[in-house]
């Protein structure tokens, strides 16, 4: 049996930028342990399996696989497939915004898919999300301490530090400068003598309200004990808890806020986030988030009819 899969770029519009994904569009009759074979031999971060079903033509049901495990949720798969679908027919995008459901191992999501000339040019999905967020933080020194940074680099002013968790709990540390995020470095030694490993994070969203670039207006990194120091992994998860954090500060106003997180830079797969949050000030945080993609790479895997049907 011949298996169609495709490469896309996702949160970027130019090649080797962004998140590398995997879609496979036909993914009807493989079995868990064949997905995550094809996941394991693609190696990327993120591998994207399409089911069809006899419900509406809107709906399509993804089972997404790191090189490890299946994920209950994923956000550059949506924009992927979404950009997939489009550009191999799947999906006809016959409208200038055509909306779908992608139902994902946490439920349905509803995703809308901008498209000119019948291609897709933007995707974004919407989710409600629940926060919990704690001010509790390790003091400056030691912060500074374990991202290798000068305490006069953090930012007291407008923002601060605070532990904030959708699901997955982040500590989010607020920097004045660009430059801090990128030459920031994870010292897991000191991380080990402060009291951060007494939170529950054990990921550090570092971040700017600073950035070279036009087309965002905050720069975002991830840093942690299980990152590689060198590593600059994508930041997709972590958006609804940044959003969260926006929205627990006094100053952040009630309302629809429109802003975009860029993560790394011109020469480290640049990948830019466009975010909308409804701030009404409760638990619950209407979020949209939406991102562009590129086609890097198709191809087929000849799959032999045992493998693909094996428990």
């Amino acid at each position: 049996m011949k298996m169609d899969y495709h490469i896309a770029d996702v949160f970027t519009k130019q090649l080797f930028n962004g998140a590398q994904i995997a879609v496979f569009p036909h993914a009807d009759g493989l079995s868990d342990s064949t997905m995550k074979l094809l996941a394991r031999e693609l190696n990327l971060s993120e591998t994207v399996f399409v089911f069809h079903s006899d419900k509406a033509d809107s709906r399509r049901k993804l089972r997404i696989f790191s090189t490890k495990k299946e994920l209950d949720f994923a956000g550059h798969p949506i924009i992927a497939t979404a950009y997939v679908l489009g550009l191999c027919g799947d999906i006809s995008l016959a409208q200038t915004i055509t909306p779908m459901i992608f139902e994902q191992n946490v439920g349905p999501i509803d995703v809308n898919i901008t498209a000119e000339n019948g291609k897709p040019t933007f995707v974004q999905f919407t989710r409600k999300v629940v926060s919990i967020v704690d001010r509790f933080a390790p003091t400056d020194e030691e912060l500074a301490s374990f991202l290798s940074i000068k305490q006069s680099e953090l930012d007291h002013k407008k923002y601060s530090p605070r532990l904030v968790s959708c699901g997955f709990p982040y500590l989010i540390v607020p920097v004045w400068n660009y430059e801090s995020v990128r030459h920031a470095k994870f010292d897991n030694a000191a991380w080990s003598q402060s009291i951060a490993p007494q939170t529950a994070a054990q990921e550090i969203l570092l971040f700017a309200p600073k950035t070279p670039f036009p087309d965002t207006d905050f720069n975002a990194r991830l840093l942690g004990p299980h990152i590689g120091l060198f590593d600059d992994p994508p930041i997709g998860s972590a958006m609804p808890a940044f959003a969260a954090y926006l929205c627990s500060f006094e100053h952040t106003q009630k309302g629809t806020h429109v802003f975009a997180v860029d993560r790394g830079d011109a020469e480290s797969r640049r990948s830019v986030i466009n975010l909308e949050m409804d701030n009404k000030g409760h638990e619950q945080l209407m979020l949209r988030v939406g991102g562009e993609a590129v086609l890097f790479a198709q191809g087929t895997i000849d799959l032999p009819d045992e493998i693909r049907k094996s428990e």
